[in-house]
């Protein structure tokens, strides 16, 4: 099964983008494609003097599509939502016990964790600088909790290094910082830098070297009391005539070296949306969507599949069928302006007039997959037992990652773990498993980390994207040649019609760039039709 799953993620496609070319071309690519992108929002957007009597129809109540809605509302237009799902929120989705949903192909998919546990199917952290999701949860009332991102407890494995043993963040962090320094302060002492610093700066430097990578008098990286007190100990120190305190001893840099794990702590823990602190909602990451679809809901009719999308000279029209109703009836709606917050992947199947340049551009944006595994044990014996609290372990194995809640620790009973999470061409295998057996995979590689998985397993969930019936994928790929040929006229108001979403942003795959696009759709769309009245 290992072979059969094993493919690049895309966080190992940015590892090697490092590599090959240094950090700072794997953060311009970061930034291409839109992960590592800070936003833009500054203020409440504040719209008014909607024209008498002007309407607008919104297709999808994803955060896009209701972020426009409510603000159009609020500048004065009559505003109607069609939702295809029976529910809002979009990709803001939480599944929690009792839910159960049907992917492509006709499995049911459920939910049978005890109350008050849950997986987010889609996003699930916060970055601290997406300033436009923070405004809405306040004005919501959404309340959010830390996210921990980063815990030296948990862990780097290599299934074909260490002997298998899933080695501690800290550990491996605390021992790249410690190699690099006898190494720099090695060139250092020999001249290597001499072109680069004078006498006073070389002592400075060896002062600081010796102090941040923990080297003794002859600036080595040995195991003692210092290093211990980064690194922690074999024997922890106690109390009363309790054992002493052992150092515990780093690693070889050959084995870090050979291993890769040196990758993870640049490709996951240092980027620039993972710096802390992140957040989540309290209760899980469908609380934003549920607040959005409370303040939007009697402008949403659910359960409305869009068929076809027509506009003309004086407005758009649009057709659809109740997605739960045998017959197919046809129903329409009419409005003067259109807000399309459809995913990409699913529009370009809908009979749209629009012009062929918005048409290339919605086809010249295909969508990366994901897959999340949500795993419910008995006891939250990652805390118990090995003392993980929050945080995130990365793996070479096919899972890709295990996460530890952030929420509920030291509480008794079941906890649920983020069992296997990724993206990319692993992503297609996952798709191909039926839900049991992705449950089985994530169980199976998991153990290879935590032993106790077999023991304390009680019962599991899980979401592939692509297999996802109203986004047929997770979120909108961009690349800079991409974005340049296509991006602009994607986002242009064609006659009538705007589109919306994360596909429509710098942020693609997260909640700030939909939000982000509904408010400038909104915007653009008010100005002209305030323009022609």
């Amino acid at each position: 099964m290992k072979d059969k799953l094993q493919s690049p993620t895309r966080r190992q496609l940015f590892t090697m983008i490092g590599k090959t070319a240094g950090a700072t071309a794997m953060y311009q690519a970061m930034t291409t494609l839109g992960f590592a992108s800070e936003s833009t929002f500054k203020e409440a957007m504040d719209l008014k003097g909607a024209p008498p009597g002007a309407s607008i129809i919104v297709l999808g109540a994803g955060l896009g599509g209701l972020t426009a809605a409510y603000e159009l509302r609020k500048a004065g237009y009559n505003v109607k939502v069609l939702e295809y799902q029976n529910r809002g929120g979009g990709r803001s989705w939480t599944l929690n016990s009792g839910d159960s949903y049907t992917e492509l192909g006709g499995e049911v998919v459920t939910c049978d964790f005890e109350e008050g546990n849950y997986l987010n199917g889609g996003p699930w952290r916060l970055p601290s600088h997406h300033y436009s999701v923070f405004h809405y949860c306040k004005q919501f009332g959404v309340a959010l909790e830390p996210f921990i991102q980063t815990n030296n407890h948990a862990y780097l494995h290599r299934a074909n290094h260490f002997n298998g043993i899933p080695q501690r963040l800290g550990d491996i962090r605390s021992d790249v910082r410690g190699h690099v320094s006898e190494l720099l302060s090695k060139s250092v002492n020999v001249g290597g830098l001499d072109r680069s610093v004078n006498n006073e700066d070389k002592e400075k430097l060896l002062e600081s070297l010796k102090g941040w990578g923990v080297l003794d008098n002859d600036y080595r990286y040995r195991a003692s009391a210092a290093t211990s007190s980064r690194r922690g100990y074999s024997v922890l120190p106690g109390g009363g005539l309790m054992p002493n305190s052992q150092p515990s001893k780093p690693l070889p840099l050959s084995d870090i070296l050979q291993s890769g794990v040196w990758s993870d702590i640049y490709a996951n823990y240092t980027l620039y949306e993972h710096h802390p602190t992140m957040f989540q909602p309290v209760g899980g990451m469908g609380k934003i969507g549920d607040a959005f679809t409370r303040e939007c809901r009697d402008m949403i009719e659910f359960n409305a599949k869009v068929t076809k999308i027509n506009q003309d000279e004086t407005g758009v029209t649009v057709e659809y069928v109740d997605s739960n109703s045998p017959d197919g009836a046809v129903r329409t709606a009419r409005a003067d302006w259109c807000v399309c917050n459809i995913p990409l992947s699913v529009l370009t199947q809908i009979d749209i007039n629009v012009s062929k340049p918005l048409k290339q551009a919605m086809a010249s944006v295909p969508y990366d997959t994901s897959y999340k595994v949500g795993l419910e044990f008995k006891r939250r014996f990652w805390e118990e037992d090995e003392w993980i609290y929050g945080g995130i372990t990365y793996t070479d194995l096919p899972i890709t990652q295990i996460a530890y809640p952030s929420q509920n620790m030291f509480s008794d009973g079941s906890g649920v773990l983020l069992g296997a999470y990724g993206f990319g061409a692993t992503s297609y295998k996952f798709n191909a498993l039926t839900p049991q057996e992705r449950i089985n995979v994530a169980l199976a590689y998991g153990k290879h980390i935590h032993p106790q998985y077999p023991e304390e397993f009680v019962t599991g969930t899980s979401v592939v994207w692509h297999r996802i019936p109203w986004t047929l994928g997770c979120y909108g790929i961009w690349n800079e040649s991409r974005r340049e040929q296509y991006y602009d006229t994607l986002c242009q108001i064609d006659n009538r019609i705007v589109l919306a979403g994360e596909h429509c942003s710098h942020i693609p795959a997260w909640q700030e760039g939909a939000i982000l696009s509904g408010l400038d759709a909104a915007n653009r769309l008010h100005k002209k039709a305030k323009m022609l009245g």
